[in-house]
């Protein structure tokens, strides 16, 4: 045990990051160190949600289908996944225009988006040239793994 030493004020700094972008986990390494900070809201989730949605689905069926589409946009076949957790940019800076609009025409390789994840902005391309039909994420919106962020045909 001798030689460890723990940096409270990384573990406070990478918890605030959890709180505000909303993700559920984050990791720093750097050289022989490494701090992985988690929280599971899975739980307080459930047992709040559960029963709010089977009152308006008994009250209103027509909710049905709606809880349904986000399940459905990520089977879509021109849907654009996260390859990673992380934040979603739509411009380049704060003062600059969107990489791209609902309705443009894309190209293949074509920069979408930006998802910010460690302090690294990774681009997200367009994996097919086609419509983007639809932007799923806004601006600053925290983005998990796999999450559908456009639909391109």
């Amino acid at each position: 045990m001798s030689g460890l030493l723990v940096d409270a004020d990384a573990i406070r700094a990478l918890a605030e990051i959890l709180a505000e972008t909303g993700l559920t986990e984050i990791e720093v390494a750097e050289k022989d160190s490494r701090i992985r900070v988690a929280r599971q809201p899975a739980p307080v989730q459930a047992v709040a949600a559960a029963p709010v949605a089977v009152a308006p689905v008994a009250a209103a069926p027509a909710a049905t289908p709606a809880a349904a589409a986000p399940a459905d946009l990520s089977r879509h076949p021109g849907a654009v996944a996260s390859p990673m957790v992380g934040v979603a940019y739509l411009t380049p800076d704060p003062s600059s225009p969107p990489f791209v609009t609902e309705g443009q025409s894309v190209s293949a390789g074509q920069t979408l988006m930006l998802i910010e994840a460690m302090k690294t902005f990774n681009q997200i391309k367009a994996p097919k040239a086609g419509t983007l039909k639809s932007l799923l994420v806004g601006s600053g919106d925290p983005v998990e793994f796999g999450q559908p962020l456009a639909i391109i045909e």
